[in-house]
């Protein structure tokens, strides 16, 4: 992964990055073996019964390769275009496979770190982080965060050090 180190403060260390749950990719690899496997059947289906209907053959390679660059690799690239980088000074976001989005909040404007964990998430281990701020935004919401708990338990440790570090303590 490694977040650019040009990118950071002088001085800014990352304490932890990573990408959203690996479960954001279970229903695209589902979509894309489902599609696959279902073309492959319908090919060879038209390919015995069917002869001189070449055109409805590549009507549904179209449709199938529709089918999974929509629904299986769009979400596999927003996936692994989308960073979640915590460091010493601040909690960074980033995502976009063309333009790039981020938004950034100083571990100083953090006022409040939550959780949420739907069902499925107590079982696979992740959730979303709702952080809100001192500034004039909305906080931030942080989805698919994988060891959600771990990582609220951790940016409190983070605002205590940074806290230490603007007083000169440490």
């Amino acid at each position: 992964m490694g977040y650019p180190a040009k990118l950071l403060a002088p001085g800014e260390v990352i304490k932890f990055e990573t990408r959203p749950h690996w479960r954001a990719l279970f229903a695209p690899g589902i979509i894309f073996l489902a599609t696959v496997i279902g073309l492959v059947v319908l090919l060879s289906w038209f390919a015995s019964n069917l002869p001189g209907w070449e055109w409805l053959r590549w009507l549904f390679v179209a449709g199938g390769l529709f089918i999974v660059i929509l629904w299986a690799l769009l979400p596999f690239l927003r996936w692994i275009t989308t960073d979640y980088v915590f460091t010493d000074r601040r909690i960074i976001v980033r995502s976009g496979i063309i333009s790039r989005r981020g938004k950034d909040i100083p571990l100083s404007k953090v006022n409040n770190v939550s959780f949420e964990v739907p069902p499925m998430g107590r079982v696979l281990n992740y959730g979303a982080l709702l952080i809100q701020s001192a500034g004039e935004n909305d906080g931030l919401t942080v989805k698919d965060v994988p060891d959600v708990e771990q990582m609220q338990r951790s940016i409190y440790e983070y605002i205590e050090s940074d806290e230490k570090r603007r007083r000169g303590n440490e």
